[in-house]
């Protein structure tokens, strides 16, 4: 999430994720739940990678960045989901703001494709951008692993649950760069779509899936804006101690307490293309120094990525009936 303007696992962590599958298993929803092979090891792993010190903080253009795209894509290519016939890279370069001013930054977009079952012409476009701040003046690392390496495993684990059991829609699966600096790549997608922009049903970003212990809730924000959205949700019980909750999206919502432009969904909400955002609420780690893997509670963020997941599911469910 972009800052607000107003201002090899332990034994003990395997431990944990295998008691947060058994808690989770044993809540009802209201569609299939997904199957263990979503795997929570992989989803852990992949958040301790992107948040590890050698990533640098993932800035737009450095090479922490780059080693952070170069293993998106090794993960895609490693789970089957092809590219589109643009290419699985979408490189743009545009102004964004930084500590200092403005600067002109080269990012790149990562973009997979998992054809559908009902309606290959419809496209779920589903992001989370993989960059973070990098590195500030004083050399302290903001690894990110909250914001957002943690929405990048989350929709990595959709797409390995996508590639076990086939979506209804198209989807396209992309890793935006430059959401720091002003939603750069996501402003690029949706000027310069691989598909055309009305065939996207709609946008589910990912950004901040981990941290949820602070309220108990995974925020889905843009349900004021596409009503039509929250009934296909509501009836989803919680998992573990974390359940969905609505808001953030209000007139009554000021501030940074309404996230309507507040990451990568912006862009497709600009473009009048249905969205929804999920999402933790802020924590003291957020976009500092010590938002890193350490600080994840496994069972908690396992049980938002599955929330997320089965979200999902039931979207592509019910769009286009």
């Amino acid at each position: 999430m972009q800052q607000p303007r107003l201002a090899a696992l332990s034994p003990i962590m395997a431990a944990l994720f295998l008691s947060a599958c058994a808690s989770a298993a044993s809540q009802p929803v209201v569609v299939a739940p997904p199957a263990p092979s979503a795997t929570h090891a992989r989803l852990l792993e992949d958040v301790r990678i992107l948040a590890a010190d050698d990533m640098q903080g993932r800035d737009t253009g450095a090479p922490g960045g780059e080693m952070a795209r170069d293993y998106i894509v090794g993960r895609l290519d490693g789970l089957g989901v092809v590219a589109p016939p643009m290419g699985r890279l979408q490189p743009w370069e545009m102004q964004g703001r930084t500590r200092t001013g403005p600067k002109t930054f080269n990012g790149v977009n990562v973009i997979g494709l998992i054809p559908g079952t009902r309606v290959a012409d419809r496209y779920i476009v589903v992001t989370a951008h993989y960059d973070h701040v990098g590195v500030n003046a004083e050399g302290q690392v903001f690894n990110g692993a909250d914001d957002n390496a943690s929405g990048v495993a989350t929709m990595l684990a959709l797409a390995a649950e996508l590639k076990r059991q086939a979506p209804e829609h198209s989807v396209l699966i992309v890793a935006l760069d430059g959401e720091e600096h002003g939603l750069l790549g996501a402003k690029h997608f949706v000027e310069a779509p691989p598909v055309p922009l009305e065939s996207i049903a709609m946008n589910l970003n990912f950004d901040m899936t981990a941290r949820a212990e602070t309220d108990g809730k995974l925020w889905v924000t843009g349900t004021y804006q596409n009503p039509n959205l929250r009934p296909i949700l509501e009836g989803i019980r919680p998992n573990g101690a974390v359940a969905l909750a609505f808001g953030k999206d209000t007139p009554q919502d000021t501030g940074e307490d309404n996230w309507v432009e507040s990451s990568d969904h912006a862009a497709f909400y600009r473009a009048q293309v249905p969205f929804l955002y999920l999402g933790v609420n802020y924590h003291p780690d957020y976009h500092r120094p010590s938002d890193d893997f350490e600080r994840i509670t496994p069972s908690v963020f396992i049980s938002a990525t599955e929330l997320s997941l089965t979200s999902f599911r039931a979207l592509d469910a019910a769009l286009d009936r």
